[in-house]
């Protein structure tokens, strides 16, 4: 038990503030209770009414040592400000039904694992500490109960309900509803070489055409600023997709660690969570739970298999960074190299001439490559390529015709 010297022995704004979360952990277990009760009043079985009085005889428990604290601390004896009967009349339960409802408290139970496991390293107070681990402990016991409540119906067998997949996917939104999201999908390096020689010619392009509009197709001017726009582009998209591939690999790791961590702080709510992944893709929810029960024997394949189905991508699928900035930079000075090949052998208008058609050519070629990694037809990709670098050829071209008249 705490004494005076342990409650006054914290500063005024830290009582305070645990006060509030103190006031909150009562309220959620008050209305636990009346969830509770309410529900094991509808219930015919007597098996799963006498547990449902049981869990709401556990969850007044709760709410008297958080009131005795809080009032050990100073504050005022809390009053319940939810429904009477908790959240057994909200409209999703009474939609959904027990077994739904059953679900729900399933799901709030072991978030108030993790909410209380966070706790743990935020109070700086004994006597609440002493009390979180009473009720951590009790809670996973109730988790455990409404886990054979929902699947056996205790220790009477019976049918266990099917989810709906509108039900499975309610569900799963509610449960990652806190959690950070992020899909990350892998292009291999066919489509880090496209989308560099589309990047490089579609540069370059531009900027032959202006050079050549600005000094008449001076073909020592347009190679010096083909030939080094070709070297920063490539250097840029090289660098580009190695960062970018490290920052995906990263983005994984750090996925895979965010889940280790909670499956030691809840392990309750990942195996919900990967449970109903699974029956959202059409698994039924006892077999769903039996392979993430086989799963959960191996902790690190069960992180990762998470992190999978998290990130909509595996360790497999991500992209070397090394060879995403090969291909990538390689591309790059392949595509730029084209529009500026033709000032090598000419100059003038025919060099410019030549140039536009050539890189025409390459970006329809370049267009229609694309239908590779897309679901476009080859024509229409290579046609809306073609007319893009034409429009950017024009475009940029009177550009550098004013430009030049501003010079000259």
């Amino acid at each position: 038990m705490s004494t005076p010297q342990q409650s006054q022995s914290l500063p005024p704004a830290v009582t305070r503030k645990l006060l509030a979360a103190l006031e909150k952990n009562w309220q959620a277990e008050k209305a636990g209770f009346h969830t509770y009760q309410a529900l094991a009043s509808r219930e015919r079985d007597p098996v799963r009414k006498e547990k449902l009085h049981h869990l709401a005889e556990a969850e007044q428990h709760h709410a008297q040592l958080w009131a005795q604290r809080i009032v050990e601390l100073g504050g005022p004896e809390p009053k319940y400000a939810g429904n009477p009967r908790g959240e057994a009349d909200s409209l999703a339960n009474r939609i959904g039904g027990p077994d739904m409802a059953l679900r729900r408290l399933e799901l709030d139970e072991s978030r108030d694992i993790a909410k209380y496991g966070r706790q743990l390293k935020e109070f700086g107070d004994p006597r609440s500490l002493e009390i979180l681990h009473q009720v951590i402990e009790d809670e996973r016991e109730h988790y455990r109960t409404l886990r054979d409540l929902i699947r056996t119906g205790g220790p009477h067998p019976r049918r266990v309900r099917q989810l709906k997949p509108g039900e499975a996917r309610q569900l799963l939104d509610e449960l990652i509803e806190k959690r950070d999201q992020g899909q990350h999908r892998s292009a291999g390096w066919i489509g880090d070489a496209i989308y560099g020689i589309n990047d490089g010619l579609g540069a370059i392009f531009g900027i032959v055409s202006g050079v050549s509009g600005a000094t008449l197709g001076n073909s020592k001017f347009v190679l010096l600023a083909g030939l080094a726009g070709m070297i920063a582009s490539a250097l840029s998209m090289g660098s580009g997709a190695y960062l970018a591939a490290k920052s995906e690999r990263e983005i994984y790791e750090a996925e895979l660690e965010r889940e280790r961590e909670a499956l030691t702080l809840n392990e309750s709510e990942a195996r919900e969570l990967l449970s109903l992944y699974y029956q959202v893709k059409g698994l039924p929810s006892a077999d769903a739970d039996r392979f993430v029960d086989h799963l959960a024997k191996d902790k690190e394949q069960f992180v990762r298999t998470l992190a999978a189905e998290r990130l909509n991508s595996t360790e497999e699928g991500l992209r070397n960074p090394m060879v995403a900035a090969t291909s990538g930079a390689i591309s790059t000075a392949v595509g730029a190299f084209i529009p500026i090949v033709p000032f090598f052998f000419m100059s003038g208008y025919p060099a410019v001439i030549t140039a536009a058609i050539v890189s025409l050519i390459a970006h329809f070629a370049v267009g229609a490559a694309k239908s590779l990694i897309t679901v476009r037809s080859w024509w229409s990709s290579g046609m809306e390529m073609t007319l893009v670098g034409a429009v950017e050829g024009v475009v940029t071209y009177f550009i550098g015709i004013g430009l030049g008249r501003i010079g000259a």
